[in-house]
């Protein structure tokens, strides 16, 4: 039996989902801005409640681990390790940029290769490339210029989404080029990559649990006084 919680908040999106067996069965989000810390409680008591269900008797928490925005990330992990130390159950990471390929596929099927592309400020992206759910072009921070995806643009058609597509989208006008700035990122697109791993006891260390920032937080230098 696998009743999962998911929760969804490296982006702007608060996203909760509860899933049985691999189906979805509730879900509560919103695309707010940063309100995490003020809606993430109160929408996984909602998840719960739409599903007759209580918390005691969830499987396992899944959490969407990055890469994202550090203050959402920290909060879902900090609220997933809450839970899953508080009743003594197993946490499950899923990638966020995997997750979100999910939604697309699910839209798009498998006639293209997906790129979601997460805003990390100027011409920044958090990114990778999936074909058929498999990442072929793994996770990095990529400064994006003209060139980008050149060599993948020269033979297949790619699928470029996420709130960071649009920055791509103002250098890139190859023909191979599909933009979807419509697909957001949401819980639902971990429950089938969280169940597989559950059935598999894939479950990470709650005490020692990091979110995947992969840059390092900067924290400006205050200013001086005079």
């Amino acid at each position: 039996m696998s009743l999962i919680l998911h929760l969804e908040t490296a982006t702007t999106v608060c996203s909760v989902a509860l899933s049985f067996e691999g189906k979805l069965i509730s879900l509560k989000e919103e695309n707010n801005g940063y309100t995490h810390a003020e809606h993430l409680s109160l929408f996984i008591e909602d998840v719960l409640h739409l599903a007759g269900k209580k918390m005691t008797e969830i499987d396992a928490v899944a959490i969407s681990k990055g890469p994202g925005s550090y203050t959402g990330l920290r909060i879902g992990v900090a609220t997933a390790k809450g839970i899953c130390f508080g009743l003594n159950k197993p946490l499950i990471a899923v990638n966020t940029l995997l997750s979100l390929a999910n939604i697309a596929a699910d839209k798009y099927g498998d006639r293209y290769l997906i790129c979601p592309m997460l805003d990390a400020r100027r011409m920044e992206v958090y990114t990778a490339v999936f074909n058929s759910g498999k990442m072929i072009f793994e996770t990095t921070a990529l400064i994006l210029d003209e060139q980008a995806f050149s060599n993948l643009l020269s033979t297949q058609q790619i699928v470029f989404l996420g709130d960071g597509a649009h920055k791509f989208q103002s250098l890139c006008d190859h023909t191979n080029a599909i933009f979807d700035t419509s697909i957001e990122p949401s819980a639902t697109g971990m429950i089938n990559n969280a169940y597989q791993q559950f059935k598999l006891a894939q479950f990470e260390d709650s005490a020692y649990f990091e979110p995947f920032y992969l840059k390092e937080f900067y924290t400006p230098a205050p200013i001086k006084s005079k």
